[in-house]
C-alpha cells in the first residue's frame, strides 16, 4: 500500500465504536463528530457494503503490524503489507463508560483495489447518521448510558471462522 496507513480509507464494523466512543475525550472519529472544530470527521455515516465485498477484503487483507510468533519475520510481513489491498488490526471493544470489553472489533483499511471496489462495486447504502451519533453522545455524557443503548442498532459477531479470519487473528 503505497504511503501506508494514512492512504487507508478505515472502516469499523462497530456502530458502538462510533457513537459511545463520542463521549471519550477527544480520541476517536465519533468525538470529533460531535465536537465542533475537533477534527477532521465532521460527520459519521453508517455504510451499508455487501458480504461478498466485506468477505473479499478480510481474505485479501493483512494485519496492520506485526507479530512475533504469528509471521515467520518482520521482513516477510512487510513483504504481505505492501502487497494486500486491506489491513486489519484488532482494536479492544468498549462500553458506553470507555470501559475496555473482553473482545475485540476488527478496524478494516482499504487501500488501491479494495478501496476502488469498495466505491464502485460493494457500497449498498450510504446514511448520515451524525444526529443519531449527537444523542447518544448528549445522553451518555448525561449519564442516560441505559437510554443511549437503546438507540443504537443490535449487533451481533460476524458469522465468519477460521477459513475467513485465521489469516489475521494473532
Amino acid at each position: 500500500m503505497p504511503g501506508g496507513a494514512a492512504s487507508c480509507t478505515w472502516s469499523t464494523a462497530t456502530s458502538i465504536r462510533f457513537s459511545f466512543s463520542a463521549a471519550d475525550d477527544g480520541l476517536g472519529p465519533a468525538a470529533r463528530a460531535v465536537e465542533p472544530g475537533a477534527g477532521p470527521h465532521p460527520v459519521v455515516l453508517a455504510i451499508e457494503i455487501t458480504r461478498e465485498g466485506f468477505e473479499w477484503a478480510l481474505r485479501n487483507a493483512c494485519l496492520s503490524h506485526y507479530v512475533r510468533g504469528f509471521h515467520p519475520d518482520q521482513a516477510a510481513w512487510k513483504r504481505q503489507l505492501r502487497q494486500s489491498p486491506a489491513r486489519v488490526q484488532w482494536d479492544p471493544e468498549r462500553d458506553p463508560r470507555l470501559a475496555a470489553l473482553p473482545h475485540r472489533s476488527l478496524q478494516l483499511g482499504l487501500a488501491g483495489e479494495a478501496a476502488r471496489r469498495y466505491a464502485d462495486e460493494w457500497t449498498v447504502s450510504v446514511r448520515d447518521v451524525t444526529p443519531l451519533a449527537h444523542e447518544v453522545h448528549a445522553l451518555v455524557r448525561a449519564g442516560r448510558v441505559d437510554e443511549a443503548r437503546t438507540r443504537m442498532p443490535e449487533e451481533r459477531p460476524y458469522p465468519a471462522g477460521p477459513a475467513l479470519l485465521g489469516h489475521l487473528v494473532a
